[in-house]
């Protein structure tokens, strides 16, 4: 995105002094280094995401060769899912490590685990190199990445909120969810490049390793960038040596009924984005499409994501946030049955795509107001715990089975559209409670 969706055009900006020139354009320069700053961390754990899951076959034949090609898979599986495991952890002790001492040093601490958790993927021999310290190595791996991405949303979001003007919160905000479309995008096209251009052989042997390895390389960018920018945290951040129980107990006392108002909120949108995620195995296993275009699929969510997430934020900022939350979620809500109904009746590369986006479209442009709007309602000395508990939360409860729960649903009710089902339900709840929400977008933020 340019910079100048960040910066709204000045006309008397061209009449400034030289000096005063100079101070805006520093200005704008050190805006765009905050919001690189805080959404790089997110970009990895979509990027980390997607990586693992289109490798996920080869990397459990690497670290689980049990001698039996499903049950590497299914080993494989289950050890990205242990990273769900310390998510919750991660917000917790993070996010209120954000309140206390502030956003930077939070920030600064997640992108070094994650750099800690990919490395270990990434350099681990296999199992036939190190026997059984392989499995153990890739599930330690996994715990690390868990625990950081947990604490990460809470502190780059309220540094995204803090360090944005008052008009346009809503478009900065949502490049936070706007990063997990390009990474997505990125994470997909390195894997059918590779896929292009290596053999079965070599892709098994090392050739899955080298998009994690690309991840790291940001890594160092990622530090630099974060240690230069300004705190956001102010006065609220009580300083290190304050207690974490302190800053939850606040939350419980003070704001325990928002953040119960936060759960259903981040639930639809959670498995929209989960479903979306799945639409690469539904191509393949139950509309009988061939691989290629199922990754196709994934950069089409991506992109859609990417661009629509900017949108959402930006029509936020115009209309409000509750509008923005509730209109294209209903519109999906109405939209998941017949889209399912259509790729079902007439799967093709026209109705995959086609449909994939739509609904990829919809959620991205209500999310986008959802994660403005969430750690809004919350003030700076709890706006970090807040989020990042709440997420932390919902994403492994919810986030974690998603997948599971559709292909069971599938399965037992021998119904191609149970995704649609799913989707359903789970945006009626976000809708009630998107009309229980206040008005967030205007004004300053609560301090």
């Amino acid at each position: 995105m340019s910079a100048t969706l960040l910066e709204r055009a000045d006309p008397a900006a061209a009449d400034l002094p030289p000096a005063d020139a100079t101070a805006l354009a520093e200005e704008r320069r050190a805006r765009r280094r905050g919001v690189a700053a805080a959404v790089i961390g997110n970009a990895l754990e979509f990027y980390d995401f997607t990586t693992y899951a289109f490798f996920a076959v080869m990397i459990g034949r690497a670290f689980f060769p049990t001698g039996d090609a499903w049950s590497s898979l299914l080993l494989s599986v289950a050890t990205f899912g242990v990273g769900f495991v310390t998510r919750p952890i991660g917000g917790v002790l993070i996010g209120a490590y954000a309140d206390r001492a502030g956003r930077k040093p939070a920030m600064m601490l997640t992108i070094a685990l994650m750099a800690a958790g990919m490395l270990l993927l990434a350099l681990t021999p296999g199992y036939a190199t190190i026997g059984y310290a392989a499995p153990v190595l890739i599930v330690l791996s996994r715990l690390i990445q868990g625990f950081a991405l947990g604490g990460e949303v809470g502190p780059a979001t309220a540094y995204l909120l803090e360090s944005a003007p008052a008009d346009r919160r809503g478009l900065f905000g949502s490049w936070q969810l706007a990063s997990q479309g390009i990474a997505t995008l990125v994470a997909g096209t390195i894997g059918v490049l590779l896929s292009t251009l290596l053999d079965a052989g070599q892709m098994q042997s090392w050739g899955w390793r080298i998009p994690f390895l690309l991840g790291l390389a940001i890594i160092p960018v990622g530090i630099y960038i974060r240690n230069n920018v300004p705190e956001t945290a102010g006065e609220a951040a009580g300083g290190a040596e304050a207690s974490t129980v302190a800053v939850l107990a606040r939350l419980a006392r003070s704001h325990g009924s928002t953040l119960l108002l936060t759960v259903p909120l981040l639930l639809c949108g959670t498995v929209s984005n989960f479903v979306s995620n799945y639409m690469t195995t539904y191509a393949i296993t139950t509309l009988h499409l061939p691989a290629s275009l199922s990754i196709a699929a994934t950069a089409v969510v991506g992109a859609s994501v990417f661009v629509f997430a900017l949108l959402g934020g930006w029509l936020s900022d115009r209309y409000g946030r509750r509008v923005v939350m509730i209109v294209p979620r209903v519109a999906l809500l109405l939209a998941a049955y017949p889209a399912f109904l259509l790729m079902t009746t007439a799967p093709g590369a026209a109705t995959l795509l086609g449909m994939s986006a739509l609904l990829a479209i919809l959620a991205a442009v209500s999310g986008a107001a959802s994660i403005v709007a969430i750690p809004e309602m919350l003030p700076r000395a709890v706006r970090s715990a807040g989020l990042s508990i709440a997420y932390a939360f919902v994403v492994t409860v919810f986030g974690g089975t998603t997948q599971l729960v559709v292909t069971w649903l599938i399965g037992v009710t021998g119904d191609p559209l149970a995704p649609a089902y799913y989707l359903i339900a789970t945006s009626v709840i976000g809708v009630l409670a998107m009309f229980a929400m206040p008005e967030t977008g205007r004004g300053e933020l609560a301090d």
